[in-house]
Formats: structure tokens, C-alpha cells, sequence
């Protein structure tokens, strides 16, 4: 299943890479860092149906780094949410793909984002619903290591533990990088860890969160802690803009920037192998 997952994820890159080169900017750094997890939750883990996206106690999740929306567009496309032909319409007039995830306009999006922080307490407040209304669903949440920064996270995070919030499952794209510097030039999240731990929550560090093994074997674990009543945070080590070796060397440079359909062309030739 893992060499399929692997595959998908190339899948996943060279759509990213379709649409913003379309596009001709945009938040491709944190898009690429995130894939592995995105195909890990839909096609190996989230009980959820592209057929009936509104399938009462489905699983959910919910992007609070909103900026990866066009990672989140490509994934639901490959799952059959939409035709593929969408993602070239992103971001622009008309478009059912805004940069920032909308739940009132996507199929397959589960809650609106893109003010930093406020998408992990959305996830938060999902999670206590889903609780009290007893469906058995699990709730996935994605935040950024630069909107850790935010102080709605730790605000979230504080109540999640206390209403022993286990049906929760949250990750950091944990890349060290944020759109003006490295993330502990700017103001240092480490040891994030144990700052998570300290706020109730069960903690899974993750060596390399761009390995599918690695980070399927996280969830699993995650899911099994819903027995410890505490909600779970996986800390992904990634890489901003992994796949694309001159996008990663942009480094903070890649937060957000211009493609060309052009070097996204090439791009996509290196994520498949073929230069």
C-alpha cells in the first residue's frame, strides 16, 4: 500500500505544481511539505466518502495553515471530490478553489480557515461536537510551526485537554521555516514537545514527516492513544517545498512566490523521476 502511497504523493506534487504554475504564484513551500500526510489521511486512514461528502460521522480535517489549501485542493481532486480540471481555476474568478480553504465553496472541505489559529480552534470546537454527539469520528487537524507562534493555539490546546478531547488528532509541518526567517530566528517554538505534552496532550515525533512509513505508522498510533482520554499531537519534521530541490533551496523564499508554468514544467519532470 505504501509504494501506491508513494506514488500518489508524486501525484499530488505535480498537481500543486499544475495549478499554481497556472496560477503563477503561490504558498508552494508549505504545500509540498505536507503531502505525505495528506495522502496518509484520505486514502489510508479517514473514513470518509467522496460520494457523500456531508455522510453523517464521517472523519474530518481541517487546515489551519490555510496557505496549504492548494495541497489540500490536489489531494480531494486525486480522492474523486472534483475533476481535475478545477485546480486550474484556482484562486481566480468565479472559482470554486479559493487560496484559503472555504467549506462554503469546496467539496470535501470540512471548515473554513486562513487567519492563523483560528482553524485549530474551529478543529477543537468539531472535536467537542463530535464527542458529545457520540459518531465515533475522528478529527484531524494541520497547524503550521510559524502559526505556533499564535497564542489561539495554545488557548485551544489548553481546552482540548481539558475536555479530554481524544478523538482529536493534530499535526505541526514542522519545516523551520515562515515567510521572514527561519521559525527560531523569528521566535523559537522549541522545545515543542514538551510544550505540547505540558498542555495535557499525547506527543509522536515524527523523524521525517515526508515518509509515508513513517507518517502512517504515527496516525496508527495516534488512533490507538483514543483510549488515554487526552487529544494527540504528531509533530511532522518536514521540509518546506520537498520534492522540488530548487524550491527547497529557496528556503524562506519559498513561503510564497512566483512559478512559471514553465519551471513548474520542470518540476513536475523532477518529481516523476525523468530528468
Amino acid at each position: 500500500m505504501n509504494k501506491d502511497l508513494r506514488e500518489l504523493c508524486k501525484d499530488i506534487r505535480c498537481d500543486i505544481m499544475t495549478c499554481i504554475g497556472h496560477l503563477g504564484v503561490g504558498h508552494i513551500g508549505g504545500c509540498l511539505s505536507v503531502v505525505e500526510l495528506l495522502a496518509v489521511l484520505y486514502f489510508e486512514e479517514m473514513n470518509i466518502d467522496p460520494a457523500n461528502p456531508k455522510m453523517e460521522g464521517r472523519d474530518r480535517f481541517v487546515c489551519s495553515k490555510g496557505h496549504a489549501g492548494p495541497a489540500v485542493y490536489a489531494t480531494l481532486s486525486n480522492r474523486g471530490y472534483f475533476g481535475k480540471e478545477e485546480l486550474l481555476t484556482l484562486n481566480q474568478g468565479g472559482t470554486h478553489l479559493p487560496s484559503h480553504c472555504d467549506m462554503n465553496l469546496t467539496t470535501g472541505i470540512d471548515m473554513t480557515t486562513g487567519s492563523l489559529g483560528q482553524g485549530f480552534s474551529c478543529a477543537v470546537g468539531v472535536a467537542l461536537g463530535s464527542k458529545l454527539a457520540k459518531d465515533g469520528a475522528t478529527i484531524y487537524a494541520l497547524i503550521g510551526d510559524g502559526e505556533s507562534q499564535e497564542g489561539q493555539i495554545w488557548e485551544a490546546g489548553m481546552f482540548a485537554a481539558s475536555k479530554k478531547l481524544s478523538n482529536l488528532i493534530a499535526f505541526t509541518d514542522y519545516n523551520k521555516l515562515q515567510i521572514d526567517d527561519t521559525v527560531a530566528k523569528v521566535n523559537d517554538i522549541a522545545p515543542l514537545a514538551d510544550k505540547w505534552k505540558a498542555f495535557g496532550w499525547n506527543v509522536i515525533d515524527v523523524a521525517d514527516g515526508n515518509d509515508v512509513d513513517q507518517v502512517s505508522a504515527a496516525v496508527k498510533l495516534a488512533k490507538a492513544n483514543r483510549g488515554s482520554e487526552k487529544p494527540t499531537m504528531v509533530i511532522l519534521n518536514t521540509r518546506k517545498g520537498c520534492g522540488v530541490k530548487w524550491i527547497e533551496e529557496l528556503g524562506p523564499g519559498n513561503h510564497n512566490c512566483p512559478i512559471s508554468e514553465e519551471q513548474a514544467a520542470a518540476a513536475i519532470r523532477e518529481i516523476r523521476g525523468e530528468d
